[in-house]
């Protein structure tokens, strides 16, 4: 059962690449660095419950993890332009996962219709 691992795998690098999306949202470059990892991971990994999914799942998961308020007193991701846009994109990419949950759809070959 190689799904389980590969799944699990992707949770991870999907948390990370969260984390790393949080810890660089409040720089310019930082943002926009996030988004075109995030975006091209989504487009490497193939679609799937296993694949694709999984790190969506991760990305959402650690975004929503460091949106509550922190015991000292402020917030991870503050509500300003940067932040707003963060948690935006995570809702996207988990959308992106679940959108493509299915890959292509066998379409069946119709029959002729027989000459009358």
């Amino acid at each position: 059962m190689v799904k389980l691992p590969v799944a699990v795998g992707l949770l991870a690098v999907g948390a990370a690449t969260g984390l790393c999306a949080v810890a660089l949202h409040e720089l310019w470059w930082g943002l926009g660095l996030a988004v075109a990892a995030t975006l091209a991971a989504l487009a490497a990994l193939p679609p799937g419950w296993w694949r694709r999914l999984a790190f969506a799942v991760g990305f959402a998961l650690m975004v929503a993890y460091l949106v509550p308020q922190r015991p000292e007193g402020d917030y991870a991701i503050g509500t300003d332009t940067q932040g707003y846009v963060v948690i935006g994109f995570a809702l996207f990419v988990l959308l992106v996962g679940l959108a493509t949950t299915r890959g292509p759809r066998r379409v069946r070959p119709v029959a002729d219709d027989p000459a009358p």
